[in-house]
């Protein structure tokens, strides 16, 4: 048993230590997309702030009152999101010319996490941060690293099949590799079904809290 652990264990250091680089690579850009969606939401006039805080608001009372979509509803689309997402990029990596479209879809769904967070910030301070902990986190602390993870074996992948294909080099088959990497596709989808399971059934309960604590503030006059 202890083997066997010790064996995985390795496996998961050398595979961490093999692709550093391309961690560090969609890390960064991951980052530079939270960034951006940050930044965009100071470029926004004033009359789309207005009018983005105004469907927020209703939302925000929605959830208040608690006139929220069924949970099993918010699973079913919350999983078929992102395992789209995740089935893309999958795609993408054994497509060979794919390989510049992964990058963008990670730099897209990090600009849509910064534009969310900052836009909350940016209309409400302090209260928006706690909006954006208890709506956004809770499902993103194993969604980013999932779409991390998959992004950089995409790329990996892309890399392997570009070099068997062009560069000839005898190395390892290409079967064993493609067994692997769509297992691995596979675990991402049991993780994505963890994270859709926490935004149906956890995030709203969360969230109804802490609207409930800050009503006053973010529901505003012309509601």
């Amino acid at each position: 048993m202890k083997n066997r652990k010790k064996k995985y264990q390795n496996m998961i250091a050398n595979h961490f230590r093999e692709h550093s680089s391309i961690y560090l690579f969609i890390i960064v850009l991951f980052l530079m997309g939270v960034i951006f969606g940050a930044v965009v939401v100071n470029s926004l006039t004033l009359t789309q702030k207005e009018d983005l805080y105004y469907y927020l608001s209703q939302f925000f009372s929605q959830v208040s009152n608690g006139k929220v979509a069924d949970s099993k509803d918010l699973f079913i689309q919350s999983f078929s999101h992102n395992s789209k997402f995740i089935g893309l990029m999958w795609l993408l990596g054994i497509s060979i010319i794919g390989l510049p479209v992964i990058l963008i879809l990670l730099f897209i769904k990090g600009m849509v996490v910064g534009f969310t967070v900052g836009f909350l910030v940016n209309q409400m301070g302090w209260h928006g941060f706690l909006l954006s902990f208890v709506s956004v986190l809770p499902q993103n602390i194993i969604v980013i690293p999932i779409f991390i993870i998959s992004a950089t074996l995409s790329v990996a992948f892309s890399f392997k099949m570009i070099r068997q294909q062009f560069i000839k080099r005898m190395g390892e088959p290409i079967l064993p590799l493609f067994a692997r990497y769509t297992f691995l596709l596979i675990i991402a989808f049991l993780f994505l079904a963890i994270s859709a399971g926490v935004e149906a059934y956890v995030s709203p309960v969360l969230m109804k809290s802490i609207i409930k604590t800050v009503e006053a503030f973010i529901l505003p006059a012309f509601i």
